[in-house]
């Protein structure tokens, strides 16, 4: 019996995980797939919004500036890289210079600091590489970037590290509230838990009509984008947006915090929770409005392109509720969700407290977590003294991003241990290079089966039956 359950591992759910660990609670993180951020978390722009453009006295605006406020010392004691790099909102015309006025208004309402409305004379010495026909920007200081999967899966870890238990493969298909308590089943196993937080993102819907709330309806947004090469990273330093629509943010061009270009998302309605697949049209959208804002744009330096699906409600904000006894909603966490998270966690444990949750502070709670980059980031004496202590460090496996062997048994060991590629490429970035895992993979398979203790064959990509190897011919 648990005294917390929380469906999903992405960001909202792992932070979610965490922050209730700071108090002497029994926490079981649920999630129908093989490892942490495998939805939204885990393809988006990792953008820390500075908080301009959520509507004042919206849910979305008071957790933004909230989160934003929170995350870089989240960051510090996960592990986990931050770039407070600042972000501009790019317009050519009166019409959008008219907007960027509006989104100032907007954000000095909501207690964003230091925003300013520039000309192109001081827009064009912040980024040379904008297009000339550029006349106005907001410029807002505090937004930054983030790895969005790296954040989830340190702090879910973290929350491993002080008692929370990870039940990855578990889909919940019932719950059912009796004798003080919900029994959450998967159809073959059952997980018993006083309170439960719904934080099922594109499936938050379904989770709450468990329960008996069909008071919101998620729609899928599909995002798609293009990762540039490392080479292409240094073309712009501030997250560049286009001035927004009703749709979303718009097309944008950022660096990310390892070093590379990030171009996207568009923004398409669908009804496929599980579609992300990428389009020839989508991504020719995706170049030909990244080129009209940064002509210098190396869209030749793309690497690869992916999907995500934003979690949007039909009512236009974060859904943070309690539809049913001992039972929270967290859904339509779309953007700003990413930097809202922290203050979201925060503010999810005072609403269980409300519920007659007990917090009762955890004495041994410890916030820190070794960054899972440690070792690249060392100098090389340091290296050469680890790789005395440990000589799997002193092995590189991927070539491309220079990961040793080192460095992926310990994404397989350390909470929450990678049991797929997939796992193994978002904790330390083997096969997120040049050549896509064409010279790694194997070795990487390898690893994973004799870390594990299964069959080369049965190591998978990303879980479920997306397997590499049927047989030996040999």
């Amino acid at each position: 019996m648990y005294d917390v359950a929380i469906i999903g591992a992405g960001v909202i759910g792992s932070l979610i995980a965490r922050e209730l660990t700071k108090y002497s609670l029994s926490v079981v993180v649920i999630e129908k797939e093989a490892d942490a951020a495998l939805g939204a978390t885990g393809a988006n722009s990792g953008i820390v919004h500075a908080g301009f453009d959520a509507k004042p006295g919206s849910l979305k605006a008071r957790f933004n500036v909230a989160g934003n406020k929170m995350m870089e010392e989240v960051c510090r004691q996960l592990g986990v890289s931050f770039k407070n790099n600042g972000s501009l909102v790019i317009g050519f015309d009166d019409e959008d210079k008219k907007v960027i006025e509006e989104l100032y208004e907007r954000g000095t309402k909501n207690g964003v600091e230091r925003l300013e409305v520039i000309d192109s004379k001081r827009l064009h010495e912040l980024e040379p590489n904008v297009s000339e026909k550029a006349t106005v920007a907001l410029y807002a200081p505090t937004g930054g970037i983030v790895c969005p999967y790296g954040l989830a899966i340190a702090a879910l870890g973290n929350a491993m590290d002080n008692g929370a238990d990870f039940r990855r493969c578990f889909e919940v298909k019932s719950l059912e509230f009796k004798d003080g308590f919900y029994e959450i089943s998967d159809g073959s196993e059952n997980i018993c838990a006083k309170f439960v937080v719904n934080a099922a993102g594109v499936f938050s819907d379904a989770i709450a009509r468990l329960v008996g709330d069909d008071s919101f309806k998620i729609t899928p947004r599909k995002g798609e984008y293009m990762l540039c090469d490392k080479e292409s990273g240094g073309i712009v330093s501030h997250t560049i947006f286009r001035t927004p629509s009703k749709m979303g943010k718009g097309i944008l061009v950022s660096p990310t915090v390892d070093g590379n270009l990030l171009l996207g998302p568009t923004a398409t309605d669908i009804d496929d929770k599980e579609d992300t697949s990428t389009t020839p049209e989508g991504l020719a959208v995706i170049a030909n409005e990244c080129l009209a804002d940064v002509p210098g744009v190396p869209t030749r330096t793309v690497i690869t392109s992916f999907a995500g699906l934003r979690s949007v409600d039909n009512k236009g904000d974060f859904i943070i509720d309690s539809p049913a006894k001992n039972f929270v909603n967290c859904a339509g966490i779309e953007s700003p969700g990413l930097t809202s998270a922290p203050a979201i966690a925060v503010y999810v444990a005072e609403l269980l407290e409300g519920l007659g949750l007990e917090l009762k502070k955890n004495e041994a709670f410890n916030p820190y977590r070794t960054s899972m980059h440690e070792f690249r980031d060392m100098t090389m004496e340091e290296k050469n003294e680890k790789i005395k202590k440990e000589p799997a460090y002193g092995k590189i496996v991927c070539r491309c991003e220079t990961i040793s062997e080192g460095e992926i048994i310990r994404a397989i060991r350390e909470n929450p241990g990678a049991v797929t590629v997939d796992g193994v490429k978002r904790r330390t970035r083997a096969t997120m290079g040049r050549c896509g895992g064409g010279f790694c993979t194997p070795t990487i398979v390898e690893i994973l089966a004799r870390e594990l203790g299964i069959k080369y064959e049965e190591v998978t990509k990303f879980g479920g039956e997306s397997v590499y190897n049927f047989g030996k011919v040999k």
